[in-house]
């Protein structure tokens, strides 16, 4: 088997396929201790770092936490390489694009935002990388405590060329288009409604198959956990059995490769000889993982009123207030609602809590006119928000029978308390954001009578 078909035919067998059903193997769990191989006996036993290792190997460990951080929060993982990640010509400092973790000095604006779907690019050769646009964000990743949001937009494969992110987590939602991602941990198959999250400095790349849009939310300091459930008990929400990470999967190519880092939110490039994806073998508990979003059992109220919509979270990354998340992804899946004496959309609000929506398919309760697939809105920090006057009269005057809620529909909430700071490409470039969603609630009507309870 030469070099170039083993990167076609994982060495576990099975072969790769494009299609609508994802063939790869997957280990099940959240959190866990995993151990997989490409080879047989390519794992050390009894030991991480032997003096020689099996095939020929080199033994590296990638942290995720600090060494000594408590057992249950303590993230690390072995690869075991055929060259290691350090054999690379010196970095350069790249351009950066409309990729930026610079939030200081830019425009502020409370006003409630909505954007139409972003373009995807046509007529020039875009990949997942060069696609990534900023749209918001707040903090400093060199002070490790902030987050972004990011949307990509792209059309063809990334070749010979993978990314890491020096600075934080990367939690990927396709809207548009299969990504093939590929890992040096093994490779993940990611369609609309599922997400994948790829940690702080795992080397990856993004293959499509064909235009490709979706969001990013990335996240500097903790790591994505799941949420805790309290009353609600043992199971429920997002179940870690649902949780899908890798086997290993690995490729021997003597080429080129550019290893794009982002490293205190510029980006900087390397040569190497070698394939990034050259981990025959690993174990620990660091992982890449995906999760598909219609396996979240959802929590609802079944008597009257609403339950929080943080009954809804898949994952947090907690924030440095306990009990006060640094950012939650947040769901509004297909659900019955079936509340007695309520107005069941949600409610208006004002949050200390910035809310940036994204929508995967189909059409959002609360805004049915005029929020679209592939684009999104930002309630920033105590701006007022709620149903539009269309969706407030018609459920005010429906009657309360059961009823499917978001059937055909996903949309989702990038939640933060942190108050978001929109880029110049948000505000004007990308050419989206629409001017007039302010009007959605000036037809909401005086409907007061002081001599009618």
């Amino acid at each position: 088997m030469t070099d170039r078909k083993r990167k076609q035919e994982p060495v576990d067998g099975h072969t790769v396929k494009r299609g609508d059903k994802d063939d790869l193997k997957y280990m099940s769990g959240f959190g866990n201790d995993f151990e997989t191989e490409g080879l047989p006996g390519a794992l050390p036993e009894g030991q991480n770092n032997p003096q020689k290792c099996p095939y020929g190997l080199y033994a590296e460990q990638l942290s995720g936490s600090a060494f000594t951080c408590p057992r249950e929060t303590n993230k690390r993982v072995w690869l075991y390489r055929i060259q290691p990640s350090v054999k690379h010509e010196p970095y350069q400092e790249a351009p950066s694009g409309y990729h930026s973790n610079a939030f200081e000095n830019i425009p502020v604006t409370p006003q409630q935002l909505r954007w139409a779907p972003f373009d995807i690019p046509a007529g020039t050769n875009v990949d997942f990388l060069e696609g990534v646009h900023t749209l918001m964000g707040a903090g400093d990743p060199c002070t490790r405590y902030g987050a972004a949001v990011h949307i990509y937009t792209c059309n063809t494969n990334m070749k010979n060329k993978a990314f890491y992110n020096a600075d934080g987590d990367w939690l990927i939602v396709p809207q548009q288009g299969v990504l093939h991602v590929t890992t040096e941990q093994g490779k993940m198959r990611v369609a609309p409604n599922e997400i994948c999250v790829v940690q702080q400095g795992m080397r990856f790349k993004v293959d499509v198959d064909g235009p490709s849009r979706g969001y990013i939310l990335e996240v500097w300091g903790n790591h994505f956990t799941l949420p805790n459930l309290g009353p609600i008990g043992a199971n429920g929400l997002a179940n870690p059995r649902d949780f899908k990470t890798p086997v290993a999967w690995y490729e021997h190519l003597n080429e080129t490769y550019i290893i794009v880092s982002k490293f205190q939110g510029k980006l900087f490039t390397v040569k190497q000889d070698h394939s990034p994806f050259d981990v025959v073998a690993w174990h620990g508990n660091y992982v890449p993982y995906k999760y598909n979003l219609k396996n979240f059992m959802v929590i609802n109220a079944t008597a009257f009123d609403h339950a929080d919509p943080s009954i809804f979270t898949v994952l947090t990354c907690t924030g440095a207030r306990e009990g006060t998340a640094l950012c939650d992804f947040v769901i509004f899946p297909p659900r019955w609602a079936v509340q007695d004496h309520t107005f069941r959309p949600p409610y208006y609000h004002r949050n200390c809590m910035s809310e940036f929506m994204g929508l995967i398919y189909g059409n959002y309760e609360a805004k049915e006119g005029g929020f679209l697939p592939g684009g999104g809105s930002l309630h920033s920090m105590m701006s007022p928000h709620g149903p539009d006057a269309q969706c407030f009269t018609g459920a005010s005057n429906a009657p309360l029978k059961p009823v499917r809620v978001a059937d055909g529909t996903q949309a989702f909430m990038f939640e933060s308390s942190l108050s978001f700071k929109v880029t110049a490409w948000g505000l004007k470039t990308c050419g989206k954001l629409e001017q007039d969603y302010w009007k959605c609630w000036q037809d909401l009507p005086v409907l007061f009578d002081p001599k009618k309870k």
